[in-house]
């Protein structure tokens, strides 16, 4: 056996790593949205362009030129704070204190231009949030003692 048929499954598996530290050491800040039960749901806040405003963070990433990406997830907790997006710091960020900031009631045109500026400026630890859009920051589920879909833990 020659190539990588001959090498064994450790040894593959072993290369991978030293890919992903490479990829995380030039991370760009990364947009979180939530598009669960709650988030996204035109029923619950039938005034917001919702895909309207998905495409605009999406072109927005698009046109960044790798320094901001945006993901969707199905459903990140606190429904009762819909629309919910986590704003994650860059490798650059991060190693300047920055960390993932959590952000509720995402839904005006004015948030949105908001958090496209902040992530221009390079986001959290590299860059003060514009004071209206920190009037939003909210805790990530478990930080404050509650769980997913703001559930307060059973005490025993």
């Amino acid at each position: 056996m020659s190539g990588a048929a001959g090498r064994t499954a450790r040894a593959v598996a072993a290369e991978r790593p030293i890919a992903v530290i490479r990829a995380a050491r030039d991370r760009p800040c990364t947009l979180l949205v939530c598009r669960g039960c709650c988030c996204g749901n035109p029923r619950k806040h039938p005034g917001t362009d919702h895909a309207g405003q998905l495409e605009r963070l999406s072109t927005a990433a698009a046109d960044s030129v790798g320094r901001f990406t945006i993901r969707t997830t199905d459903c990140l907790g606190p429904c009762d704070q819909a629309n919910v997006v986590v704003l994650q710091p860059s490798t650059e960020g991060r190693r300047h204190g920055g960390w993932a900031v959590w952000i509720g009631f995402a839904m005006d045109d004015g948030l949105t231009d908001d958090l496209l500026r902040w992530i221009d400026q390079g986001g959290p630890g590299l860059a003060a949030p514009p004071a209206a859009l920190e009037l939003q920051f909210i805790r990530a589920p478990g930080v404050d003692g509650t769980r997913a879909r703001g559930r307060r833990r059973a005490r025993g």
